[in-house]
């Protein structure tokens, strides 16, 4: 008996073929990596990819302003405000507390990021509203930073509600430049899969590359590939190899 995966695609040109097709649905993902390294527009390509092919999704912002995510996205081409209207996308507000004029033009507000359990219930009207089948959570080093003995806990129960109502989510994860890790105690070991960006300083020159760390559930590219940002969002290098050594940076 073959059993057929369910995947959903990135939609972000050659991250589709180092996952053989697509992220396995339900799967909970965290992009790890560095400021600077692309996250945000790694996962807001993701998502606009997703409502153009009519899928829904829900974006959490928990780092910049909901009016700051549309023009950010904008520049790129990506006009949400459509979809929004439309009732297929929603953006939650989890970055204002409600303070400012255009937070309380928000449809989905989070007053305190603390109180998780407010969190949770606003996340989950959201998911609910759109039906979504996608879902970014920008980021969730903000939710336990403080609290790093609660990561697995606040990651597992945030695993639960995404995966419950069916979307296939990203979760942005901030480490330091210098870090090899993925963002927390334990929370690698929370999430089904790993992708990991990084942006490395070779003989002066900044260099972008990935790697897919873990993907349960299908076969992954164990290599590490470059990247680039361009005015259209991130394309990758499949064909490409990176080689980071003691002597230095080398692409195959």
């Amino acid at each position: 008996m073959i059993i057929v995966v369910e995947r959903i695609k990135t939609g972000i040109p050659g991250m589709d073929e180092l996952l053989y097709g697509g992220i396995p649905k339900r799967n909970i993902v965290l992009l790890s990596g560095g400021p600077g390294t692309g996250k945000t527009i790694f996962s807001q390509q993701y998502v606009y990819y997703g409502l153009l092919h009519g899928e829904p999704a829900v974006y959490v912002a928990l780092e910049e302003h909901p009016v700051q995510v549309r023009r950010n996205m904008a520049e790129f081409g990506w006009d949400v405000r459509k979809f929004e209207e439309e009732g297929l996308f929603a953006i939650v507000d989890a970055f204002t507390g409600g303070i400012g004029e255009a937070a309380k033009r928000e449809r989905y507000v989070v007053t305190s990021v603390d109180d998780f359990g407010e969190f949770i219930d606003v996340v989950k009207q959201a998911l609910r509203d759109t039906r979504a089948v996608r879902a970014v959570v920008d980021s969730v080093s903000t939710l336990y930073i403080t609290k790093p003995a609660v990561a697995r806990g606040v990651l597992m129960n945030l695993k639960r509600v995404l995966a419950g109502l069916g979307a296939t989510a990203i979760l942005v994860s901030q480490v330091s430049v210098t870090e090899r890790g993925f963002g927390g105690p334990g929370v690698e070991h929370a999430v089904d899969g790993i992708i990991r960006l990084d942006l490395d300083e070779v003989n002066g020159e900044l260099k972008r590359s990935l790697i897919v760390w873990k993907m349960r559930g299908t076969k992954h590219d164990m290599r590490r590939h470059p990247f680039e940002i361009t005015d259209k969002g991130i394309r990758v290098f499949p064909d490409k190899v990176v080689k980071i050594t003691r002597f230095g940076y080398r692409e195959e």
